[in-house]
């Protein structure tokens, strides 16, 4: 049973979703969004006690978010030999005999995250592994720095070899809600691209209103958008269970009105094999299994790993592993 379900959780298929084209700016549907805070927050509050997943089920929804992990090295000491290791740990996200117990060979994280010096060490680990480079850019992660040299940033990273980009947006077209500067500045990122997927990170911690993060999330996609994204990681408020509720719920309306899938990524503060199951339970909850892909879901973490690691070698052996036997990098 256990050997299944696994099989049937993190090892479908990699599927590939059609990109989202954007569409023209639609003023009168992004006024007409709303955010009820106290039902958003009522809501969340019950979360985390609406589904229990216990033993080989467990095991098999923390083998998935593996798989999900956009596994990321974002400090202004990173190395070339801690990114190799780090892709190393993307190759190779469990220790062996552990993936041989569970019968889950070749699992492998969604993809790895880093700043744009350390794509080319990026790209040479993880050579023949289909794992995908992402690279953070346009002035990571305030997004304050001339925007010719954003855009520039973005083209040099997607030469450099990076396949996803991970933009951020300027958080005062938010706050002053010039929606149309945001979805110009949005589709000037999605050309630059070309071919690389763009992750749209919102800073929701800084955006002021669940409103604003459903009218952002909203333009972003009109903008052509393949993702968006809670964080840079690096604000003092990151992933929340309410912004990702409003944000899914925008991506859903965002597919019934248009009909194309637009992915999502909770980033920072997500570190606990138990949150990333209230997370998986969400996006299954309100947009379903396709949405437990890793073309339209990741995580954007690092740490999340290790307890994971640490729990399936608990449900594996009935013993929790010291945390220095799962180390990132």
């Amino acid at each position: 049973m256990e050997r299944q379900i696994a099989e049937r959780s993190a090892q479908l298929p990699q599927l590939t979703e059609p990109r989202n084209p954007g569409m023209a700016l639609d003023l009168d549907w992004v006024a007409s969004v709303q955010a009820n805070t106290s039902a958003i927050e009522r809501r969340c509050a019950t979360l985390p006690g609406r589904r229990s997943v216990k033993k080989d089920h467990q095991a098999a929804w923390l083998l998935k978010a593996i798989s999900l992990i956009d596994l990321t090295t974002l400090a202004g000491d990173d190395t070339e030999g801690r990114v190799r290791r780090l892709c190393a740990k993307a190759r190779q996200p469990v220790s062996p005999g552990l993936l041989r117990t569970l019968d889950m060979e070749g699992l492998t994280t969604g993809a790895v995250c880093v700043y744009h010096d350390m794509i080319p060490a990026a790209v040479q680990a993880l050579a023949g592994s289909g794992i995908p480079v992402a690279a953070v850019s346009t002035g990571f992660p305030a997004g304050l720095s001339p925007f010719h040299l954003r855009v520039a940033e973005i083209e040099e990273s997607v030469r450099a070899g990076a396949e996803e980009i991970d933009i951020v947006i300027s958080r005062r077209h938010v706050l002053t809600g010039n929606w149309q500067a945001l979805y110009d500045e949005m589709k000037t990122f999605r050309e630059a691209c070309g071919e690389a997927h763009v992750k749209a990170i919102l800073a929701t911690g800084e955006l002021g209103s669940l409103r604003n993060v459903a009218r952002a999330s909203l333009v972003c996609m009109m903008a052509g958008a393949d993702f968006i994204k809670t964080s840079t990681g690096k604000e003092s408020v990151n992933a929340t269970l309410p912004v990702s509720l409003v944000m899914i719920r925008a991506i859903r309306d965002y597919f019934d009105r248009t009909g194309y899938r637009v992915g999502y990524k909770p980033a920072g503060g997500i570190s606990k094999a138990k949150d990333a199951l209230v997370y998986l339970s969400l996006i299954k909850d309100e947009l379903g299994h396709r949405w437990l892909q890793p073309d339209l879901f990741r995580f954007g973490a690092s740490s999340l790993l290790g307890d994971i690691e640490r729990q399936l070698e608990h449900h594996v052996t009935g013993a929790y592993s010291a945390g220095h036997r799962h180390a990132m990098a």
